[in-house]
């Protein structure tokens, strides 16, 4: 949602700090008085759930206790005054206690009852009536809004009658001080106008700066001048809503004036609970929800899901008690189905409104479908059952089956409550992989022991709602298609560049050189199109540009292409500033394609004439500055907007430039568009088989328009169903301001001769559905228009609930959709009864266009074949190939890292440490503590020796080179082997080895003596029996004490009394005693088979424990050298003994010629 309401203490915050700091709007806009800005006296007091207590004085500002008061709710509560929910001119003990006994309690205001646990605070102002004043800035498509009235007060009456209005459009000159005089402040006293100019300048500076959307002051006090002074302004009650949208840009103005510090320096008071570090100076903007609303634990939690993801998480709880649950994807989708349940008349049954859609991951989805069906089966099992609705609209590009894995997950986990309560379930969705999606599900009802009803894009995406609620009577729309007209002749061939008789080797004239099997089809000399006409923007010849790196998009319109027949790819090319000049390929049927990439739009444009359209991927924070961009070349003519999230003042912009330029804007938040058998706007109509379901490769004769992208899918499907198809579709988008409206569409298609029929699908919220009406009133519109408004259940909720679509909210009576399919079957339009009979209403008004020999039906042919994508039939299970790499030990692709299968936050749970880590990696399985430690203490022991061994001598002089730390290390860890460290693996094996073929110690070293062989980790150059090793004593003491048996550290030690015999220096080195305890762990743990514990030796288990400890040493040693700065080394020359051969001559290598 765009538009959000915000408390008053948090609009009175942003006024205090910038009213004085904000831009002019434009630089005449100078204050003329010696203008005193209001005082920034306001305090929040909020109740505490969990204490019971209210906000304690110690966090409240040093005037509060000075200061008589007035208390009152802050909970966005209209005419507080009437319902007695103000307190005026109290003390701070007063107004503390009215409210304490106010707080955590429950209130109703009219018909809403809610609790109140936020109040704010400000000091009591008496002032004559005759000084208070009203103003309200609001904002529409073609600008703001300043409304102002000398009568402000409780009793303002009809405002819209009495104040007086002036329009500051957008694009246009803001008006001089006089103009706004002079329409505003008429009956004003003179005395006052020039402060009250002053403030509204600066008051307007603010709204626009800040992106305010709504902004209401009643009263506004201005009081006269006193000894000559200038007359001062105070504003007592006010209302505001922020573009929430706008966050990236103004996130940091909202923070900042939250901050109470700047404006009570020392204060103790405080925004936010505890000393939560914040990314901007001052507490995060506040986003309340409406009174009666309180957000539940649930919906908080999916709200800071939501906020977390690109993907598009909501629930609202309706009714907690209500049998009747929802999980629907898509924004238009959820509104159908909340419609079709009230239709039936259970929408006091309704427990909940919400969606998900924009590809959420698997874990998302498992996240969003858990918290529903834990609601839905708490408390006392229902005596009639409950019902959750699965439903959705034809997916453009989310993964059916992907995202049903998720809530399979949650299904499952919940398997006995859904027992419980009774639960049937009902599915219907279609789009990218549906069948698998569907199939898993039908599979899960089968094995779960809960009714699962399973239906596809064939059943009308309401018709399981009647099915699921028990509705008597036939099915409205019996599953069927249109009688299949003649086969026509198959498609055209599409011409290529590309010439079989080019001899292989031969050079073009481009200068490249032809090869052997050469699979790319150029189009590099595409014809300049000729003039279309205005009505008509996309035909087969249209070619566009690409904004943004997005091949999956352009992949999609490429098949759409050549499934259409098209000479050319619609995608000249793509524009991406961030990447550096590039080519792409892309699939042409079979064949590829070569698609350049530029890093700008003048680049694009002076390369490829041809081109005229934009489908502009650019994020909300950079498609204002790219689309500003693009409307400096003339030669574009329709920009296509898909982000969502747009700020409305730059959406408002856009749509105002390109009205003056005369340019085409679809968006922005939209799917796009398309024009079956000529042109796809990215991601529009779904994947290729949604493509040829839907007959979207040739033209029909029925133009649409709709705000939704998932809808306009539904009308594409139904469409191909009950009428010979879609000529054009356009989805506008849900967004409060989009670039085109419905008008603009409908009356392109009344001017398209091909374009036989109309279709709108509107919704709750706006107006634009009414200059559709008044241009049938006028005739200027005559082709029959099937038209229906959803969001026709927004009538029964008793509280006020955003729909998916910024713009799907009813500011009046007008805006519902109830009076707005009044108005369009008073005006003639074929408007059906409900959502679930618009079908049969397209059948009906088709059939008689045939009838009447308006529509006559063309052959059917049959598309092309387009392969699917290797990686998509991979995703679908159609193909198999071997993998290059198997991997036992960890998984990263789920929700959760796993390590041999444990999660990794059970690894931090039951604190296993790093050799409990080692040993899932290491060995695949979890080890006893004592072995799990045995491996820390061989880290932590093996972990340096010094600077002047070779490995960190190695790791020491690598870095004094300059290089980096990774290098460094790898320097030192190459010296590791049979001399240096890495003697561990060949200790036991030799060690193990002797004992295992039944040597004694001394054959053992006797053998070892004849066959002038070393025994590995025998032997020290310092240490002896009467000096030992202090590490190897560490070692045997912790051996003797944990480990279960010890036989080869035994028979190792008693290997080192012979050896000390003969030389005191012959000791079990540290080397040799971590490896022969280490055999026996593996050999009596009972954690490995013998032949397991022998495999572990032999493939190097036991180096890899010097290397991974020594590394610890390494490290330490490159940092401390740069600590130091240590310079280059140069290894003495006197340290060096150079020896060179005293030759008289040079020697003679070979003859010269």
């Amino acid at each position: 949602m765009s538009s959000k309401a915000i408390r008053e203490y948090d609009a009175k915050l942003l006024l205090a700090y910038w009213l004085e700091r904000a831009p002019a709007v434009d630089p005449s806009w100078q204050l003329a008085t010696k203008f005193a800005f209001p005082a920034p006296k306001v305090a929040q007091v909020s109740w505490d759930p969990e204490t019971n207590a209210i906000t304690p004085d110690t966090q409240l500002p040093s005037w509060v206790f000075t200061t008589k008061l007035v208390a009152k709710p802050d909970q966005l509560i209209k005419r507080r005054g009437k319902a007695g929910l103000l307190a005026l001119n109290k003390t701070w003990d007063e107004a503390k206690e009215w409210i304490q006994a106010r707080a955590g309690k429950p209130q109703k205001v009219e018909a809403i009852t809610g609790t109140l646990n936020n109040f704010i605070v400000e000091p009591f102002l008496p002032h004559p009536s005759n000084t208070e004043y009203y103003v309200c800035i609001n904002s529409d498509r073609d600008g703001d809004n300043i409304l102002f009235t000398h009568e402000g007060g409780v009793d303002i009456g009809d405002v819209d009658a009495k104040a007086l209005t002036l329009q500051i459009h957008v694009n246009a000159p803001v008006p001089d001080r006089k103009t706004i005089a002079d329409t505003l402040l008429k009956y004003v006293p003179e005395a006052k106008k020039a402060t009250l100019v002053d403030f509204l300048i600066r008051l307007y500076s603010v709204y626009v700066d800040l992106h305010f959307a709504y902004l209401e002051i009643n009263p506004l006090i201005c009081l006269d001048g006193v000894d000559g002074g200038a007359p001062t302004i105070y504003y007592l009650d006010m209302a505001a809503k922020l573009d929430q949208t706008a966050e990236s840009i103004c996130g940091p103005r909202w923070a900042i004036a939250r901050d109470l510090s700047v404006y009570e320096p020392g204060s103790q008071a405080t925004t936010s609970k505890g000393k939560t570090v914040s990314a901007d100076r001052g507490p995060p903007m506040v986003w309340p929800a409406p009174f009666g609303r309180d957000l539940t634990k649930e919906e908080a939690y999916i709200q800071k899901l939501d906020a977390s993801t690109g993907a598009s998480l909501k629930l609202t709880v309706l009714n907690a008690e209500g049998r009747i649950w929802t999980m629907v994807a898509g924004g238009g989708a959820s509104v159908v189905y909340s419609d079709a349940i009230a239709a039936h008349g259970f929408a006091h049954e309704l427990a909940n409104y919400g969606e998900y859609s924009g590809a959420p991951s698997e874990g998302q989805t498992y996240e969003y479908a858990k918290t529903i069906i834990d609601l839905m089966t708490r408390g006392t099992p229902h005596s009639e059952g409950k019902i959750l609705i699965i439903g959705g609209g034809i997916a453009n590009f989310t993964n059916v089956a992907a995202t049903f894995k998720g809530i399979i997950r949650a299904l499952k986990e919940y398997k006995s409550p859904l027992i419980a309560h009774n639960v049937k379930i009902y599915i219907r969705r279609g789009g990218p992989n549906y069948q698998e999606g569907l199939k898993a599900m039908r599979l899960l009802g089968e094995s779960l022991g809960v009714p699962i009803k399973v239906y596809g894009p064939d059943t009308h995406i309401t018709e399981i709602v009647p099915l699921a609620l028990g509705v008597a009577g036939k099915p409205k729309n019996p599953v069927h298609s249109i009688a299949a007209t003649p086969v026509g002749p198959p498609s055209p061939t599409i011409k290529a560049s590309a010439d079989p008789a080019t001899a292989i080797g031969s050079i073009g004239p481009d200068g490249e050189r032809s090869q052997p099997n050469d699979q790319i089809v150029r189009f590099d000399n595409v014809e300049a199109k000729g003039t279309r006409p205005a009505f008509r923007p996309f035909d087969d010849r249209t070619r566009a540009f690409v904004y943004g790196l997005q091949p999956r998009a352009i992949q999609g319109m490429l098949d759409f292409d050549y499934s259409c027949g098209r000479e050319a790819p619609s995608v000249a090319a793509m524009i991406y500033p961030f990447g550096g000049h590039h080519i792409q390929k892309f699939y042409w049927g079979t064949k590829e394609t070569l698609l350049p990439v530029y890093t700008s739009v003048e680049e694009a444009v002076s390369k490829h004439p041809d081109a005229d359209v934009v489908v502009n991927f650019a994020s909300s924070r950079s498609v204002y500055s790219s689309t500003l961009e693009i409307f400096q070349f003339a030669q574009i003519k329709c920009i296509a907007l898909i982000a969502e999230g747009v700020p409305e003042r730059h959406a408002r912009e856009i749509l105002h430039t390109a009205k003056a330029k005369g340019v085409l804007i679809i968006g922005p938040a939209t799917v796009g568009g398309i024009k079956p058998g000529c042109f796809r706007i990215g991601n529009s109509g779904g994947m290729m088989d949604n493509i040829i379901a839907s007959k979207l490769y040739r033209a029909g004769s029925v133009g649409y328009v709709s705000k939704s992208g998932g809808m306009s899918n539904e009308l594409n499907n139904i469409l191909s169903l009950v009428t010979n198809g879609t000529y054009e579709g356009i989805a506008i988008g849900g967004d409060r301001y989009p670039g085109s409206t419905f008008i603009d569409h409908l009356l392109r298609y009344e001017q398209d001769p091909d374009c036989k029929m109309l279709v709108l699908l509107g919704e709750v919220g706006g107006v634009e559905e009414y200059r559709v009406i008044e241009a049938v009133k006028k005739g200027i519109i005559r082709k029959p228009i099937v038209a229906w408004a959803i969001g026709t259940c927004a009538k029964m909720f008793t509280t006020e609930v955003q729909f998916g679509h910024a713009g799907s909210m009813a500011n009046s009576d007008m805006e519902t959709a109830d009076a707005k399919n009044r108005a369009m079957r008073a005006a003639g339009f074929i408007v059906p009864d409900t959502f679930e009979d618009l079908p049969a209403v397209l059948k009906e008004t088709y059939e008689r266009l045939v009838s009447s020999g308006a529509i006559v039906p063309k052959p059917e042919r049959e598309p092309p074949v387009i392969p699917m994508d290797y990686k998509w039939a991979q995703e679908l299970g159609l193909i198999r190939k071997p993998a290059a790499f198997i991997s036992t030990i960890s998984d990263e692709r789920g929700q959760e890292l796993l390590y041999a299968g444990m999660r990794i936050t059970d690894v931090f749970k039951e604190d296993i440490g790093l050799g409990g880590v080692v040993s899932l990696l290491w060995f695949k399985r979890r080890l006893p503590p004592w072995a799990t430690k045995f491996i820390e203490m061989v880290l932590m022991l093996t972990a340096d020796h010094g600077p002047a061994v070779s490995g960190a001598m190695n790791t020491i002089v690598a870095t004094r080179a300059g290089k980096d730390l990774i290098s460094s290390l790898a320097s030192g860890l190459l010296t590791i082997g049979s001399r240096f460290g890495g003697a561990l693996d060949e200790a036991a094996s030799m060690f193990s080895g002797a004992r295992d073929t039944g040597l004694t110690p001394r054959e053992f070293v006797d053998q070892c003596r004849k066959q002038n062989k070393l025994i590995s980790g025998i032997g020290h150059k310092i240490k002896s029996v009467n000096n030992p090793d202090l590490r190897v004593e560490l070692v045997k003491e912790y051996v003797h004490k944990h480990f279960p048996s010890h036989s080869l550290l035994d028979y190792a030690l008693a290997v080192e009394k012979v050896t000390t015999s003969k030389k005191d220096t012959l000791i079990l080195n540290v080397d040799g005693c971590i490896a022969v305890c280490f055999v026996d762990l593996l050999r009596d743990s009972g954690a490995f088979a013998p032949e397991e514990a022998d495999e572990y030796i032999r493939i190097g288990t036991l180096n890899g424990l010097f290397v991974l400890g020594r590394s610890i040493g390494f490290i330490g040693h490159h940092l401390d050298q740069k600590r130091l700065r240590a310079p280059l080394y140069r290894h003495p020359a006197d340290d060096i003994f150079i020896n060179m051969a005293d030759l008289q001559q040079p020697r003679v290598l070979g003859k010269m010629a």
